[in-house]
């Protein structure tokens, strides 16, 4: 008694602020029984009617989704009145359907709020934090009202199903998918980031919502069960889409997490750049028309790998001379062609012979190569053709044509020539997202001065396979 007699004596504005935080409290409690014994058309029109005072204490709100108030709080006087006022907005947005349509600003609002969800998606993330802060200028409560009209399309879409499916669909911790414009996205707490489409997304839609790493051995733990699955989407963007299939195949979790956008999103955005596609712009239209599926536009998408070299090994027969006329003699002559691709839009072509084996050439095949047969251009792929040309040799008399003496002179000095070469391949992938395989369809002479164009004719070759060259950079 002693110490609450020196406070009040010594704090009386303490003292005074429980006085009235007290009083606040027994206003509110007395208001909340009285809005609950009310009708609800009262309450609603509680909520329309304007303020008068600032002693009068707000009841519990109610929109018109039927949701009510959190149990009330002790507050101070300015943010009461904050909440007031935000209160008397909401129930002036969604109490009725037809204000909220009658409202142009409200309804441009949400149309912004709708394309900066889409660019979200998508994943142009600049343009839809833009759109998000011009949505919120115009109307602070914008996602409240896109998410009332969220639910009320779906609602109207799907008026044949039964209230208890919606709960169920609506509050229940089961996976769930949703097609959207033909492509699988899981909706789980675990899920929610990760897309798949086609048989993959049906097989995931089947997983259940609580995934975690089993082992083999059940009186045995999992070290990676401790750690976050943050940290493990950081471990997988590090690695090459070779290993992250390969974990992927482990167990259902480690396919889920490997589904992850983060990951995706990145091999895109350093594979497809130009000359892999006509301009940077259209990466965008290219996921866009995979449905923001960053793993199937990876995949389906056809790009040339520059981690390895394409090489065709091709052979002919040639007659041989026999000193004898009861003994016919041939021989079997085999040739290797190499392409390999740069970032840059450089190319590197070589004709070699057998004597020059691919163990021997691919360790040497740089810009700087100097050897017969070699020729440097630009290539260009235009859907799934790949398109070289400026193919000019490499070579002249004041260099020797030796393959040991590559590394002497300029990478891209190359003496002019009267003629060129030029061409055309068919990309294909076997099996599917490799895109492993080159099948020649043109290969041309050009006279430079005169611009005449002379096929070849492809009598002996074969189609270019992929072989990945553990040195070569890849997609940077």
């Amino acid at each position: 008694m002693a110490a609450q007699a020196h406070v009040e004596t010594e704090f009386p504005e303490l003292v005074r602020f429980r006085e009235e935080w007290k009083e606040e409290v027994r206003q509110r409690r007395a208001a909340r029984q009285q809005t609950e014994s009310e009708p609800p058309d009262s309450q609603i029109h509680r909520h329309a009617s304007p303020l008068v005072g600032t002693s009068q204490l707000p009841p519990a709100s109610t929109t018109a989704c039927g949701s009510s108030d959190l149990p009330v709080q002790p507050l101070s006087q300015v943010d009461w009145h904050n909440q007031v006022a935000a209160s008397v907005s909401r129930a002036s947005l969604y109490t009725s359907n037809s204000e909220s349509h009658n409202s142009p600003t409200l309804t441009r609002a949400v149309g912004i709020y709708r394309s900066a969800v889409q660019h979200e998606q998508e994943g142009r993330l600049d343009e839809a934090l833009k759109l998000y802060s011009q949505a919120f200028r115009l109307e602070h409560n914008v996602d409240r009202a896109y998410f009332w009209e969220e639910q009320r399309s779906q609602q109207l879409a799907i008026p044949s199903s039964p209230a208890g499916d919606l709960v169920n669909a609506t509050f229940t911790g089961k996976s769930k998918a949703n097609a959207v414009q033909g492509t699988t996205i899981i909706k789980a707490e675990t899920k929610d980031k990760y897309c798949a489409s086609g048989a993959l997304g049906k097989l995931i839609a089947n997983f259940p919502a609580e995934l975690a790493f089993t082992p083999e051995d059940e009186r045995e733990g999992v070290a990676l069960n401790v750690i976050p699955d943050e940290l493990l989407l950081n471990v997988l963007c590090s690695l090459d889409t070779t290993a992250i299939e390969r974990f992927a195949a482990v167990c259902r979790k480690a396919r889920v997490l490997s589904l992850d956008s983060s990951i995706w999103r990145d091999f895109v955005y350093m594979a497809y750049k130009p000359p892999q596609i006509p301009d940077a712009d259209s990466v965008n239209a290219i996921v866009k028309r995979f449905n923001a599926d960053y793993r199937q536009t990876y995949i389906a998408q056809p790009r040339l790998r520059l981690d390895g070299v394409y090489i065709a090994v091709c052979h002919y027969v040639r007659r041989g001379v026999s000193d004898y006329a009861w003994a016919n003699s041939t021989h079997l002559i085999t040739y290797h062609r190499y392409l390999r691709f740069f970032a840059d839009g450089t190319v590197l072509s070589l004709l070699a012979n057998e004597e020059h084996t691919p163990q021997n050439v691919i360790p040497v095949l740089k810009p700087s190569l100097r050897m017969k047969g070699f020729t440097v251009g630009n290539w260009q792929l235009d859907g799934s053709i790949v398109r070289i040309s400026d193919l000019v040799r490499a070579v002249s008399n004041a260099f020797p044509c030796d393959l040991l003496t590559y590394a002497l002179h300029s990478p891209h000095h190359y003496p002019s020539s009267r003629y060129n070469f030029q061409m055309s391949l068919a990309l294909q992938s076997k099996p599917l997202g490799r895109w492993n395989r080159l099948e020649i369809l043109s290969y041309e002479s050009v006279n430079v001065e005169k611009g005449e164009v002379v096929p070849f004719v492809l009598k002996h070759e074969r189609p270019f396979w992929f072989s990945r060259v553990k040195s070569y950079p890849g997609y940077h």
